[in-house]
């Protein structure tokens, strides 16, 4: 499934407005985000450490990760990423991941990576769209919401 995002997907979210300034700020000042999954019984995953982008404008996060990850077969299963924006005890969001494959998409989610991460602008694991397509990588638009951290 292709996704177009750059106009229509982040104005409709900029409309929705549900994300805090301050937690705006935080997204794009932060260089990681913590997240965690659901497992089968209900209890959330370890938390982990994980790069990230986001516009700064809309209420969406772009992230990857390996398609054998439990992190990817719990979104997959309908899981909701567990998010902490910048530390462990930062701002708290709960995104619904989609997954995505659309080759422009992931080939500006890889430039916006080089811009952020050195090692990525070296050319080390940043999002390409060879790797989404050969099913190597896994990338997702994720939809986020304020949620509290506990429950």
């Amino acid at each position: 499934m292709a996704i177009v995002t750059v106009g229509v997907g982040m104005s409709a979210s900029v409309a929705r407005g549900e994300l805090p300034a301050e937690v705006r700020k935080e997204l794009v000042d932060s260089s990681l985000i913590y997240t965690a999954t659901q497992r089968k019984d209900g209890s959330r995953s370890s938390v982990a450490p994980i790069w990230f982008w986001y516009d700064g404008e809309s209420d969406y996060l772009y992230t990857t990760t390996s398609p054998t990850s439990w992190k990817a077969k719990r979104i997959a299963g309908g899981s909701p990423l567990y998010i902490w924006v910048g530390e462990k005890d930062g701002p708290f969001l709960v995104g619904d991941a989609e997954r995505i494959d659309d080759p422009e998409t992931i080939a500006m989610m890889g430039e916006k990576y080089s811009d952020k991460y050195f090692i990525a602008w070296l050319g080390f694991f940043r999002p390409r769209p060879e790797r989404v397509s050969s099913g190597k990588t896994v990338a997702y638009r994720v939809d986020l919401k304020p949620g509290e951290p506990e429950g």
